[in-house]
């Protein structure tokens, strides 16, 4: 009877961290909207994320604007809160490694699209979409670690810091 009661009450606080996990930090008492937010986002395109997920039970996000040193586009933000969504959902995954293509992790935002943004506002929206995003990164239940080849600027280094453990791999041989 005492291990059916214990083993019930495991399971209900294991469904109330996954469902932690997927709460968002805000609402529409912070003005939040996603929906409006991701519409403003989907408006500066360019670069993208990528997921590949291995038999072994390790992903690999790699951030893929080279052009401007991986920074996030708006299309980029929305494509890693559905990369992250997928994760959560991902029953085989152990580990996650993100990375950014090239030589750079990520110089932060587009700044084309920070200046475009109308109003602080918009900006505001965009910072609380993207906190949102990463935290729910950060609750992943996967080890996960960032590959620092380059620069993490801005919106970059949080990004490293959503992740557990971060490595800087040496760019040149000595």
């Amino acid at each position: 009877m005492a291990a059916c009661l214990w083993k019930n009450l495991l399971l209900t606080a294991k469904e109330r961290i996954i469902q932690q996990q997927r709460v968002s930090l805000y609402d529409l008492a912070h003005g939040y909207q996603e929906e409006l937010i991701k519409k403003k986002l989907q408006q500066f395109g360019g670069g993208s994320i990528n997921l590949s997920k291995e038999e072994d039970g390790i992903g690999i996000l790699t951030l893929n604007n080279p052009r401007l040193m991986n920074a996030f586009t708006g299309t980029m933000m929305i494509e890693l809160q559905e990369k992250v969504t997928e994760l959560e959902n991902w029953k085989d995954g152990k580990g996650l490694i993100v990375c950014g293509a090239g030589n750079t992790f990520c110089s932060g935002s587009d700044l084309n699209a920070v200046k475009a943004t109308s109003n602080s506002e918009d900006g505001m929206n965009m910072c609380m979409f993207m906190q949102n995003t990463l935290t729910r990164l950060m609750r992943l239940p996967l080890i996960s670690v960032a590959l620092v080849q380059g620069k993490a600027l801005g919106g970059g280094a949080e990004l490293t810091t959503a992740c557990d453990f971060r490595a800087y791999p040496k760019l040149c041989k000595t």
